[in-house]
């Protein structure tokens, strides 16, 4: 059996990983991360950067992209669920301003690989939750780019529960059509 079996989505590049799962009595172990698993899965980039969010129920954040020292990002849940957003940002696509969503939680232990090209963001489906990523460039604010989470052209469903919990930032997002894209 496989380490980690991977899942395609209806955005090339985008996949979902699900790592092989040890559990017994004492609880289980997984194997998050293998630079040599993750290579015969084709995903050879390398991570420099580990991030790590907090955020409470309805909390969106999103749908974030760095147009320079563009980001792949390794997207995995250590507590609680999150509905896990990618958006492809490449002009040139056949998806472009096609959306994933997945839900991504401790229990599922599912991981997301959104490659360079795609914006983020996540809404948070549980009373809490716990987002580990990691990056493939470091953060560069300067680079920051936000397409606005509720973007009516996207019609992206977050299956929102109630008005959700935006930072000031992300309530200035901007739409698609106006937003700086990848080639």
């Amino acid at each position: 059996m496989d380490a980690i079996r991977k899942i395609p989505t209806s955005l090339p590049g985008v996949v979902i990983l699900e790592p092989r799962v040890f559990g017994d009595e004492r609880g289980f172990f997984l194997e998050s991360y293998n630079e040599k698993v993750f290579a015969d899965l084709g995903i050879k980039e390398q991570f420099v950067q580990d991030n790590h969010s907090g955020s409470r129920r309805n909390v969106v954040r999103g749908l974030h992209y760095q147009i320079k020292q563009p980001q792949g990002k390794l997207v995995r849940v250590v507590e609680g669920e999150v509905l896990d957003v990618a958006v492809d940002m490449r002009r040139s696509s056949a998806t472009f301003g096609g959306w994933e969503a997945v839900r991504l939680s401790a229990e599922n232990k599912r991981m997301l690989w959104i490659p360079v090209g795609f914006a983020h963001g996540f809404r948070v489906t549980s009373e809490s939750a716990q987002v580990l990523y990691k990056a493939t460039n470091y953060y560069a604010p300067e680079h920051e780019r936000t397409v606005a989470w509720n973007d009516p052209d996207l019609k992206i469903d977050w299956k929102l529960e109630g008005e959700p919990i935006v930072s000031a930032k992300d309530r200035r997002g901007i739409a698609l059509r106006d937003a700086e894209t990848f080639e």
